[in-house]
């Protein structure tokens, strides 16, 4: 039964995370990653969403 006091999170879409970003620069390259090779990108994790608290939801404001 949907609860009519919550809408989708509109940061994460209803999916309770926020995806990791990569960048990527050639002056970075030196960094060496699990596997020991030689990267240029700097990649952040997916964290759980600060707008829902990855609940995926949030209270509709009246």
């Amino acid at each position: 039964m949907e609860n009519d006091d919550r809408e989708t999170c509109p940061e994460c879409n209803g999916k309770k995370v926020v995806q990791g970003s990569c960048v990527c620069n050639m002056e970075w390259r030196g960094t060496m990653n699990e596997q020991g090779e030689m990267t240029d990108c700097q990649c952040n994790p997916e964290v759980e969403c600060p707008v829902c608290n990855g609940t995926g939801y949030i209270l509709r404001r009246k």
